[in-house]
């Protein structure tokens, strides 16, 4: 069958490009007689690829040199239990902003090893919104202030950068990452789960400002939930996940042969534009999130009549528009549109939505 079109929040769409790529070199890469996945990742097939991958993430993300930028293993959550770990540094606790489903779990893993300010939290609006800079209420002590740029969830978004002077900002963007630009030396670190935007699930990006790579972690902290052990080692104190990494690599070349980050912000805000275009001028359809802080990536919307959700999802699938319900936790529906959803997939999801309302408004 030909492929569909899948709006999965996460493992989602990779691009076509890639997967034919990864399908050419499956079982002898570049002449070497192995596939990836058979490679050490100590040789040097292998550290080409890794290389390769870190230098072409380096130049879409204008990277300083004073980060490291690492490739690891346990998704985002991990991440939830090793940036205190490793980022309290001495100090009794940290700032965190909740806006949804993903912070509050940073914020449970985080409470375990030291104490948490909620600077802001925008639950009072059913996460509909994100806290305004003016509404932060940032400790000079924090360690650091932790936040997620975007709530694959809710389809939250901040619309900014928090200034948080000179505490370190912390910014869980697994499924923002790679979207647009964005300055990195803004960030004390920043980490992503891959399977949004980056590559396949089982690997985890992290660029770490140099000064907050260091031995004084929490006492007790394994030394595989340490920042400098693979700073050290260059993501390879262990074995990585190789053919993630590898596959990372060649969406990083593949949005370089878009443009960059510059060239997928202007694609992504066409997508998001005409979806919340063809949302906003119909009775039949809603969004909840306020117009300000729309996620590009995540799109939930509802019908008018919830009883009609099965039959929108079934007829959608037989039309090659799939993984289209929403989290269970806010039902209706959720479209995710990362970077590797073409144009034209957003294009038929939105003539879908338009006769399906045609056949049952």
């Amino acid at each position: 069958m030909s492929r569909v079109y899948n709006f999965s929040a996460g493992p989602a769409v990779l691009p076509e490009e890639v997967l034919e790529q990864a399908r050419e070199e499956m079982s002898d890469w570049h002449g070497s007689g192995m596939s990836v996945m058979e490679m050490s990742h100590r040789g040097k097939e292998f550290m080409s690829i890794a290389e390769q991958a870190e230098a072409d993430l380096r130049e879409l993300m204008a990277i300083p040199a004073s980060y490291k930028v690492l490739f690891l293993q346990g998704g985002a959550s991990q991440q939830f239990a090793m940036v205190p770990m490793n980022l309290l540094r001495g100090k009794t606790g940290a700032d965190y902003v909740n806006t949804g489903a993903w912070s509050k779990k940073a914020i449970s893993e985080a409470k375990r090893y030291g104490a948490v300010n909620v600077a802001a939290t925008s639950e009072s609006s059913k996460f509909t919104t994100a806290p305004k800079q003016a509404e932060l209420a940032l400790r000079a002590d924090a360690a650091y202030v932790h936040y997620t740029p975007n709530e694959t969830i809710g389809g939250v978004e901040f619309p900014y950068v928090p200034d948080t002077g000179d505490v370190p900002l912390v910014a869980d963007m697994s499924s923002t990452i790679l979207s647009r630009p964005v300055d990195v030396s803004r960030y004390g670190l920043i980490y992503a789960g891959a399977q949004k935007n980056i590559g396949p699930a089982g690997l985890t990006v992290v660029i770490v400002r140099e000064d907050l790579v260091t031995e004084d972690v929490v006492a007790g902290t394994p030394t595989m939930l340490r920042y400098a052990t693979h700073a050290a080692e260059g993501s390879m104190y262990n074995t990585p996940p190789t053919y993630g990494w590898y596959l990372a690599g060649l969406v990083f070349q593949w949005l370089k042969r878009q443009g960059g980050l510059a060239g997928m912000a202007e694609i992504n805000r066409r997508k998001a534009e005409k979806l919340y275009a063809a949302i906003d001028a119909s009775p039949f359809y809603r969004n909840p999130v306020d117009p300000a802080c729309r996620s590009w990536m995540n799109v939930p919307f509802t019908l008018a009549n919830p009883e009609l959700d099965a039959t929108f999802l079934a007829e959608a699938k037989k039309a090659g528009l799939v993984t289209l319900k929403g989290h269970r936790s806010v039902g209706g529906m959720r479209a995710s549109i990362y970077n590797a959803m073409p144009e034209a997939g957003v294009q038929a999801l939105v003539d879908f939505m338009a006769d399906f309302e045609k056949r049952n408004g």
